[in-house]
């Protein structure tokens, strides 16, 4: 990768995306492969004072875990991992796999378990990113896996990535600061509706927002970004949604999902494939079946399917749909182990309108 690329990332990160203060605890964690970005921002953290952790994580382990590990085992919660999530001031994730679908065979029972005993976990972490007490910060190093899910050559894939991230830009930072005054527009203008109503190609979903705030995403967050995002109505869910793209969780690609909703709740779920695991997985606990999150895509940078959620959510012109745990931020309420992003397209007959006005046609913000 070029090293002048991951420079400019690392800088941005740390600069833009979360300020690093000094003092603070800091984390960064990723598979060895990307080691250049990780030591790049270690010295990014080091120079602006922060005390900061390496967590190098073994790709390979995670199969012999799910294949080996007893009830017991996959109840277990380390004390250290308790002691990060609710000490750290901010975290970096780096997603680089270099096989995407090594936990493709493992047991979804036992990663429904394994997730359900993180769950509290996943319970502080969402509340100290809504207190703004943990910033916190999911990127991507380019790697051959991701290059082969996206159908491109590394060096393809590398370039796609960070024009994405809008690196190639005269003032990258400067770019990034124009998108969150667009998504301060749009936010704006949704403050005080009702209801999303979402049409398109086997897709007829309404959705409650009355009371909810729209979180702009605009790189402090995930990177790169691009999305505005809300917690649904729990109860007001209706209808039903296909989504476009395949579904990618646990390394497990869940194709052709199609969800029923009546009162909130996932009444009716098929999938083409790994429709098993797709059933599995919403059966984790009761929050699973509800609606976490509604995004809406405002990228438009990014304009082909990767097969990267953290890309693919963001795409202009698409809406995600996450299943399980809500942004307290947002005003959202539901709680479960799981958050499952999945993305429809609405870029060839779709629209979304807001309390009868409309607000996106053929993947077209209007607003």
């Amino acid at each position: 990768m070029k090293a002048d690329r991951v420079e400019a990332l690392a800088e941005i990160l740390t600069q833009y995306s979360i300020p690093v203060q000094k003092g603070w605890k800091v984390s960064i964690e990723a598979a060895p492969v990307a080691e250049p970005l990780m030591v790049a921002l270690y010295r990014h953290c080091l120079e602006r004072g922060a005390n900061v952790k390496l967590l190098p994580i073994l790709e390979s382990a995670e199969p012999v875990f799910f294949e080996l590990a007893s009830d017991e085992q996959l109840d277990f919660v380390w004390e250290p991992d308790r002691w990060m999530v609710e000490n750290l001031d901010a975290r970096f994730r780096i997603l680089s796999e270099t096989n995407t679908k090594r936990l493709s065979r493992a047991d979804p029972q036992k990663q429904a378990r394994a997730r359900n005993a993180r769950r509290p976990l996943l319970d502080t972490f969402m509340r100290r990113s809504a207190e703004k007490s943990l910033k916190w910060m999911v990127t991507l190093y380019p790697t051959d896996a991701y290059a082969m899910d996206a159908e491109m050559s590394l060096d393809e894939y590398a370039d796609f990535y960070y024009r994405a991230c809008l690196v190639d830009r005269p003032d990258p930072i400067g770019e990034w600061k124009l998108m969150a005054e667009r998504h301060t527009r749009l936010v704006e203008w949704l403050k005080g509706r009702r209801e999303v109503h979402i049409q398109g190609e086997g897709t007829d979903l309404k959705l409650g927002i009355e009371d909810r705030i729209f979180e702009p995403a605009s790189g402090e967050y995930n990177f790169p970004d691009g999305e505005i995002f809300t917690g649904p109505v729990e109860d007001r869910t209706q209808g039903v949604v296909s989504f476009s793209y395949p579904a990618i969780e646990a390394g497990r690609r869940v194709e052709g999902i199609r969800l029923e909703f009546d009162k909130g709740r996932v009444v009716k779920a098929r999938a083409e494939t790994n429709q098993d695991f797709l059933l599995a997985t919403i059966d984790t606990d009761p929050g699973a079946r509800i609606l976490g999150e509604l995004g809406i895509g405002t990228n438009y940078g990014i304009e082909a399917f990767s097969g990267s959620t953290l890309l693919d959510e963001k795409i202009g012109g698409t809406i995600h749909l996450a299943l399980g745990a809500s942004y307290p931020e947002t005003g959202g309420r539901n709680q479960s182990a799981v958050h499952w992003d999945m993305v429809c397209d609405l870029r060839k007959g779709g629209r979304i309108t807001v309390d009868g006005e409309l607000l996106m046609e053929d993947g077209k913000l209007l607003v």
